[in-house]
């Protein structure tokens, strides 16, 4: 999976479930909630002020590290 900013949260979720810290150090804490877990990446990013580029490069490396 190669994650971008229209990548939908639950999708980075269910590909790995180690992803969630990622969320909550933004200020994501309502990982569950449904309306949470459709929002794309990028939505999430400009609702939390974070960087959707400069995340989505954090969590690919995350994940070709458990590769």
């Amino acid at each position: 999976m190669t994650v971008t900013k229209d990548t939908k949260i639950f999708d980075i979720l269910q590909e790995s479930r180690e992803t969630a810290p990622f969320f909550l150090e933004m200020g994501m804490h309502c990982l569950g909630c449904p309306s949470a877990r459709n929002e794309t990446l990028g939505q999430a990013c400009a609702v939390h002020g974070v960087n959707a580029d400069e995340l989505a490069e954090k969590i690919n490396n995350f994940l070709k590290q458990k590769a």
